[in-house]
C-alpha cells in the first residue's frame, strides 16, 4: 500500500508536465539540437540508473533507498522548476531520473517482498496500472495550466506541485522486510550481468532497436504536435490521456489472454504498432485527424503486457 501511494503520488506530480518538457526547453531557449540531446540523455539515465539503484536497494534497504530516491528526485523537480537557462534543465535531469528509472528495481522488489510468487505478477500489473491512471487526468490539467499560464509558468507550477508530493511521499515509505546487511560477501550483494540465450536474445536485440527508433521521434512530438501540427497544449495533454485509458483498459485483459495463448502476439502486436505509430502522427494534421485515424494504433500499442521484456 505504501508503495501503490507513492507510485500514484509521483506519478500523478510528474505527468502533469512531463511530456511538456521539450516545449518548456524550447521556451528557455534550447536549439533543436539541445532538446534531441535531452532526449538521448533521458534515455541513456533510464538505462544506467536500473543496476546501481537495485544495488543500493539491495546493500541498504528498500527503505533508505526509497528515501534516497525520492529527495534525489524532488532536487532535479526543483533544479526544473527554478532553472534560469535551459542548461539547467540537464542538471536537473540527473536527479529527477533518480525515481523514474533508479526506483524501479526496489519498486519491483517491495512487490515481490510483500505478495506471494502466485500473486506477484498480478502486483506488477496493479502498480503499473497505478503509475498511468494519473496520465489520464495530469497531462490535460497540465496542459489547462500551459494555455491559462504560458509554457514557462504553466510548467513551472506543474513543477511546484510536484516537489511538493515528493514531500508528502517521503512519508509513505515501505516497512523493511529487507533491511540491507553491510556484512554480506561481495557474492551476496550482486551478480553479473548475463546475456539471456536464444529467443530471449533475439527478442532484446528487437527491443533495443525498437526503442531506438522511438527515442528518434519521441522527445520532438510534443513540439511537432502544437508548432507543426497546431493543436493547443490541453488538447495534447487529452491525447496523452486517451493512450493512457486505453493502456489501462487493456492490461488485464492482455495479461490472461498472454497467459493462454502465448506472449509472442501481443510482443509482435507491440513493435508492429511502434513502427506504426510515427507513420499515424504524419499523417495527423488536427486534432480530430490526432485522434481518430491513429485510435487503432494507439490502441495496438497498449495492448502488450506491463512487464517489460
Amino acid at each position: 500500500m505504501a508503495i501503490s501511494a507513492a507510485t500514484f503520488l509521483l506519478s500523478l506530480g510528474e505527468n502533469l508536465w512531463k511530456r511538456f518538457l521539450p516545449k518548456y526547453l524550447e521556451a528557455l531557449g534550447a536549439p533543436v539540437t539541445a532538446i534531441g540531446l535531452f532526449g538521448t540523455c533521458q534515455d541513456f539515465l533510464d538505462g544506467v540508473y536500473q543496476y546501481p539503484g537495485g544495488w543500493i536497494a539491495d546493500r541498504y534497504g528498500r527503505r533508505r533507498a526509497l528515501l534516497l530516491f525520492v529527495s534525489l528526485a524532488a532536487i532535479g523537480y526543483a533544479l526544473y522548476r527554478w532553472a534560469p537557462a535551459w542548461p539547467v534543465v540537464f542538471v536537473g535531469l540527473v536527479f529527477a531520473m533518480a525515481w523514474s528509472s533508479m526506483a524501479s528495481p526496489t519498486l519491483f522488489a517491495v512487490v515481490g517482498d510483500a505478495l506471494p510468487r502466485e500473486r506477484r505478477a498480478l502486483g506488477f500489473t496493479v502498480q503499473s496500472i497505478l503509475r498511468r491512471i494519473p496520465i489520464a487526468v495530469a497531462p490535460t490539467l497540465g496542459g489547462l495550466a500551459i494555455g491559462a499560464y504560458g509554457i514557462v509558468a504553466g510548467v513551472q507550477l506543474g513543477l511546484a506541485v510536484t516537489v511538493a508530493l515528493a514531500a508528502v511521499t517521503l512519508d509513505r515509505r515501505p516497512t523493511d522486510r529487507h533491511p540491507g546487511d553491510p556484512r554480506r560477501r561481495a557474492d551476496e550483494r550482486g551478480h553479473g550481468v548475463a546475456v539471456p540465450a536464444g529467443a530471449l536474445r533475439w527478442l532484446l536485440v528487437s527491443d533495443v532497436l525498437i526503442r531506438t527508433c522511438e527515442g528518434l521521434v519521441d522527445v520532438f512530438l510534443v513540439l511537432y504536435a502544437i508548432n507543426v501540427v497546431g493543436i493547443s497544449a490541453p488538447a495534447f495533454g487529452m491525447l496523452i490521456a486517451v493512450q493512457a485509458v486505453i493502456a489501462i483498459l487493456s492490461y488485464l485483459p492482455s495479461a490472461r489472454l498472454a497467459d493462454r495463448v502465448g506472449r509472442k502476439p501481443f510482443v509482435v502486436a507491440t513493435f508492429i504498432a511502434f513502427a506504426a505509430f510515427p507513420v499515424a502522427v504524419v499523417l495527423a494534421r488536427d486534432f480530430r485527424r490526432s485522434c481518430s485515424p491513429s485510435w487503432w494504433v494507439v490502441c495496438a500499442r497498449s495492448v502488450s503486457p506491463p512487464a517489460r521484456p
